[in-house]
């Protein structure tokens, strides 16, 4: 009774904020008003809130621009979490773009789609990232390109940062600032979460969004604790395997350190290849 009491407080909420929001983003993006960054991130702010979300944050986002944040992904909660402590945007996979309801805030929150499988819109997709990087926005690589479970680190995929060198030279900037960030869900309902419990906050891609999203209600509060690393610098000379590589051992370092400073944290964040 209660899940369905609070289930519906958070659906009405949402709907009275966001309907109201849609128009005026749209209209602030087509017009690139001044406002057009800032409304997103007072919209994850106050949904951030509403949810139940307590974020802890180590660490400062590096002022100077271009700059590339790379963090881990196990929810479409992370885009709240990080949307909620700054002005940023995302660089997604295109299928995001189609996807109901979630789609149009992936557009709305000024998000680029690339779409991997056609290497034909690389140029394409790189100019997109230039821009944007030109233009002073701070964009958030999932360096992972798909979501855990909450428990582990997998793989970073150095092509994704391929595209980010590729907008280097379309760019004409000496180097992109890339700052490693860690998203840790350590509590659930003021509950330390331990290895059984963390996945409550993954989104696995066999379920649907809504019903994610109605468990996230139904569940409560979470206590999240985002770790911003040191930024290191990217050019046109550097490897982007060894960049790639760098970022997926110092963002796994710091997760881990979130989680070992609850009770009941597993002992070892094991990454893909040790399951």
């Amino acid at each position: 009774m209660i899940a369905a009491l609070r289930l519906t407080y958070v659906a009405v909420i949402f709907a009275l904020i966001t309907f109201p929001f849609l128009p005026f983003q749209y209209v602030a993006m087509r017009t690139e008003r001044f406002f057009h960054k800032a409304l997103p991130h007072l919209w994850h702010r106050i949904i951030a809130k509403l949810l139940g979300f307590k974020i802890e944050v180590t660490g400062e986002l590096a002022k100077d621009r271009p700059l590339l944040i790379v963090a881990n992904h196990s929810s479409w909660a992370d885009i709240v979490v990080l949307s909620s402590l700054a002005e940023v945007s995302f660089i997604a996979k295109a299928e995001v773009r189609d996807m109901p309801l979630f789609g149009w805030f992936a557009v709305l929150q000024r998000s680029v789609f690339v779409d991997r499988t056609r290497r034909s819109n690389s140029r394409q997709q790189a100019d997109s990232i230039a821009e944007r990087l030109t233009k002073g926005d701070a964009m958030v690589l999932f360096g992972e390109g798909t979501t855990s479970d909450g428990n582990r680190i997998m793989p970073f995929k150095s092509t994704l940062f391929g595209a980010a060198q590729l907008a280097l030279a379309e760019a004409q900037v000496d180097k992109v600032l890339i700052q490693p960030v860690s998203i840790a869900y350590t509590k659930v309902q003021g509950l330390p979460a331990g290895r059984y419990m963390r996945p409550i906050s993954s989104w696995p891609g066999t379920q649907g969004m809504l019903a994610s999203l109605s468990r996230y209600v139904r569940e409560g509060a979470f206590d999240i604790e985002v770790r911003l690393g040191a930024p290191v610098e990217f050019t046109l000379k550097s490897n982007r395997k060894a960049v790639a590589a760098q970022m997926e051992r110092e963002v796994r370092a710091m997760m881990q350190t979130s989680l070992m400073r609850r009770p009941f944290a597993p002992a070892l964040l094991m990454d893909e290849k040790t399951v």
